[in-house]
């Protein structure tokens, strides 16, 4: 699609010429028109006052020649000197013919003209004008207001050209901002004084640009933790392997552990596959939370954890009208993550409390040190004796989907695990 191009300033000069049209046709149309009846009606009060004042035997030779002056007594009609200058009219008949009402005004000849009639002692005075007392009116008033007007609006336009230029300088610097967001070479300090929405713009494209490099950092990190954390394991299958061909190691021991650390690589790629499954769950919201039996959920977990360390002695406390949403399976995923890290830490005890809307899980482990607190629900994040992994990340990404959360609590003694639903504004 090819779209011509049409900068800021070029659509404001636009606008602006836009704006100088309607004003001409505001004050060329528009104005007079408005203008008119108030005209009219001063018209009317200036040709009825003489009418009080002047009777027959008054000089006809009036020096106003823009009104003249008819009078009426039966049959008689006499006219004031300058009727002819006035209007060009040889019947004067047809001519009061046009002036049937106390006041008002025709047409005659494309021109329009104006009267006001006074009936005194038998005798009708009448007023007559054209229009050129009000087209004098009209043209003085715009003569006087055009100027102001025209001026004015030229100093804003001047003032809207001025202001723009500023503006599209400020847009051009964003533009270049973002063009060059991966260029760590180009000046990214922004000198924006005011404080406007052009300034919140910089200050928003600046932070998603140190966002970006952060985690562009933390993907190069964690690409070398997984490169780590998965060569481990290969690294071990291959000695064991090499041992074996050179006759240095028992086959069926080196079966053994190349079966464990087989087993331990394919925990990893799941975790590593299933974590990627509930980004794409995230995305489409595919997802169907229901109402779970969280009481039968966790007695199962806790009968498959118990007998990997027998010393651990495991407290359940469940509310039984506590009500809990989601899947089973997620729930079961996250309660295997969690207590396979606590068999890792606990010493003797874990404790599971469950109330409405909020799951505790405590183990009387190690304090986790404040440094490794925060992040440490990053996949791949180097967390307690330098080991990685995504158990902790699985468990939160997973909470969020059903819309709850976890806060990790260091207490005196051990630490304690807290789900609660989120709070939606």
């Amino acid at each position: 699609m090819n779209l011509k191009k049409n900068n800021l300033s070029r659509q404001l000069l636009w606008l602006v010429g836009i704006a100088f049209m309607l004003l001409f046709l505001s004050l060329g149309v528009v104005l007079p028109r408005i203008l008119v009846p108030v005209l009219e009606s001063n018209i009317y009060t200036y040709l009825s006052e003489p009418l009080k004042v002047i009777d027959t035997n008054v000089n006809k030779k009036l020096l106003d020649t823009e009104v003249a002056y008819i009078y009426v007594k039966g049959d008689n009609i006499k006219t004031s000197d300058n009727l002819s200058a006035v209007i060009k009219i040889d019947n004067i008949e047809k001519l009061l013919s046009k002036m049937s009402s106390e006041y008002g005004k025709f047409q005659y000849n494309h021109r329009t003209y104006y009267y006001y009639s006074l009936k005194t002692n038998e005798i009708l005075k009448i007023a007559l004008s054209n229009d050129n007392y009000i087209n004098k009116i009209k043209t003085a008033i715009l003569g006087a207001i055009f100027p102001i007007v025209f001026g004015t609006f030229l100093l804003i336009g001047l003032i809207l050209v001025l202001w723009s230029s500023i503006i599209v300088r400020k847009i051009e610097k964003l533009k270049y901002k973002i063009d060059n967001i991966d260029n760590p070479e180009y000046n990214h300090h922004i000198d924006f004084t005011n404080d406007d929405e052009i300034r919140s713009l910089a200050l928003a494209i600046e932070d998603m640009r140190i966002s970006l490099v952060n985690q562009e950092e933390y993907r190069n990190q964690m690409y070398q933790n997984i490169s780590h954390d998965f060569k481990t394991p290969l690294t071990v299958i291959k000695s064991y392997i090499e041992a074996v061909e050179d006759n240095v190691e028992d086959a069926n021991d080196a079966l053994q552990i190349i079966k464990q650390q087989t087993e331990n690589l394919e925990r990893k790629v799941h975790s590593l596959l299933y974590l990627n499954k509930l980004d794409y769950l995230k995305n489409t919201k595919s997802i169907e939370c229901v109402p779970v039996n969280m009481s039968a959920i966790i007695n199962e977990e806790v009968n498959k954890f118990k007998f990997l360390r027998k010393e651990i002695k495991f407290i359940v406390n469940v509310d039984k009208k506590a009500k809990f949403l989601g899947t089973v399976e997620h729930w079961e995923t996250i309660f295997d993550n969690l207590l396979s890290n606590f068999m890792r830490y606990s010493k003797k005890t874990v404790k599971i409390t469950v109330k409405p809307n909020k799951i505790t899980l405590y183990n009387d482990g190690d304090n986790i040190p404040p440094d490794l607190l925060e992040g440490i629900f990053t996949p791949f994040r180097k967390g307690i004796k330098g080991q990685f992994g995504l158990g902790l990340s699985i468990v939160k990404k997973t909470l969020n989907l059903m819309d709850y959360d976890i806060a990790i609590k260091n207490e005196k003694k051990g630490v304690s695990f807290i789900i609660t639903k989120e709070a939606h504004k």
